[in-house]
């Protein structure tokens, strides 16, 4: 049973460390619009290390590697690309963009599942399509063996699950029965345990919860890589997958670890935003003379935005 469905059905409580990460990322994101007045140039900068950091990081966690001299060309460039791995990191760079550019404007269906899907994988056979055959997580040991992980949802019934998980979203969002940011990763867990193709989930995952995030108006992602704090959790990152996926068929799963540690990347991307652009103006001392003749300045009505521009 979805995480996402079984919140539908009555989502009673919420644990109080979930409630807190909830409290701080509002609160942060109460400041955004403030922050982002503050310097266009700095803006800017911050903006184009987290798109070669969000494509070269969330490669990198599955195991996608570049030549470090080569990541400039791959990410800006138009040269002819060497191999598979740089045409999958030029692929992120492009599914970034669309996202980046359209924001809340793209629409979480399954044609943009497979959309970025085939961004992201460039010219292999499969790319934008479901899996065709049953494909589990498989878990492979440091003395060369291997187990079976988790049990992915069969590939005849993909679809059938993919189609309940996007409505199962869609009415989260316009009914509000379930917290918008608990809804994002509760939905995030469950397209990691449909894995609904044959490889690349892990970055489409990344690239949907990028996209919802417009979609709340939460645009952290734009000028701190998420895929690169992800990536600098990544054993926390697979732990919390694995608590929490563990039972998710039978519905009896603990959805908590995981949700959790979303909520943690997105504060810990608004606390180094912050950290990265410095502390707001206070109005101070001539600070605060300054605003006040300003104010005084401007011909008839004003708005706060002529305040803070």
């Amino acid at each position: 049973m979805m995480t996402l469905k079984q919140f539908l059905s009555g989502l009673d409580t919420i644990p109080v460390t979930t409630s807190w990460y909830l409290a701080d990322i509002s609160e942060a994101k109460g400041k955004q619009e403030l922050y982002k007045r503050q310097s266009p140039q700095r803006l800017k900068s911050l903006k184009e290390h987290a798109l070669i950091e969000s494509a070269v990081s969330s490669n990198r966690i599955e195991g996608v590697e570049v030549e470090k001299k080569r990541i400039g060309t791959i990410i800006f460039g138009k040269s002819l690309l060497h191999d598979r791995s740089e045409e999958e990191v030029r692929g992120y760079r492009e599914a970034l963009n669309l996202i980046h550019e359209t924001g809340g404007k793209l629409t979480i269906t399954e044609d943009t599942c497979k959309k970025l899907h085939r961004l992201t994988r460039g010219e292999i056979w499969d790319a934008g399509k479901y899996k065709e055959k049953d494909s589990d997580i498989i878990e492979k040991r440091q003395d060369g063996t291997s187990s079976i992980r988790f049990r992915t949802v069969p590939a005849g019934k993909t679809s059938l699950y993919m189609k309940e998980l996007i409505d199962s979203w869609q009415e989260c969002i316009s009914e509000a029965k379930v917290p918008p940011l608990i809804a994002l990763a509760a939905f995030n867990l469950d397209f990691l345990c449909i894995h609904p193709f044959r490889d690349g989930n892990g970055r489409v995952s990344r690239l949907l919860m990028l996209l919802q995030c417009y979609h709340l108006d939460i645009e952290v992602g734009r000028y701190i890589s998420l895929e690169r704090l992800i990536e600098q959790n990544k054993e926390r990152y697979y732990e919390t997958l694995r608590l929490s996926s563990e039972g998710w068929h039978e519905g009896k799963h603990a959805p908590w670890h995981y949700i959790n540690f979303v909520c943690f990347i997105l504060k810990s991307a608004y606390k180094e935003f912050e950290e990265r652009l410095g502390s707001l103006p206070q109005p101070r001392g001539e600070k605060t003379a300054m605003i006040h003749d300003a104010v005084r300045s401007f011909p008839g009505n004003f708005s706060v935005a002529d305040v803070q521009g």
